[in-house]
């Protein structure tokens, strides 16, 4: 958990700011929430310090796609320990299969179960201690 908040804090990346709102709302009775609609801004605020405990990543960004933001953060000595966790509407078994070979930990199919995805966030960050 990051130095400043006893609540963990997780990096939200969807280009959608309806999804933005309504995930980070529902996030941020437990958790100290961060925001970004791109990959750059991924890419920095994960890297920032303290970095997040766990980044809940969209894969169909414009520009830089999700797969691209996870594997640069893999590949970074600085964020390669974050878990991901991707949420995207792109839920056939190859998208699944690519998210997890590029690292992430986890993959959540839209439309998703708001309950599930924090029983997933819980788990990661129990895992990730």
């Amino acid at each position: 958990m990051s130095a400043e908040s006893s609540k963990p804090k997780i990096l939200l990346v969807d280009d959608s700011r309806v999804n933005i709102r309504m995930v980070g709302k529902a996030l941020g009775r437990n958790y100290e929430v961060m925001f970004a609609m791109d990959g750059e801004k991924a890419l920095s605020l994960a890297a920032s310090e303290p970095p997040p405990d766990l980044i809940l990543l969209d894969i169909m960004m414009p520009g830089m796609d999700g797969y691209e933001v996870c594997g640069r953060l893999k590949q970074n000595e600085t964020t390669k320990n974050i878990p991901v966790i991707f949420i995207s509407a792109k839920g056939e078994e190859e998208d699944k299969a690519k998210g997890l070979e590029l690292g992430a930990v986890d993959y959540i199919a839209k439309p998703f179960d708001f309950a599930n995805v924090c029983e997933r966030i819980e788990t990661h960050l129990k895992l990730k201690k």
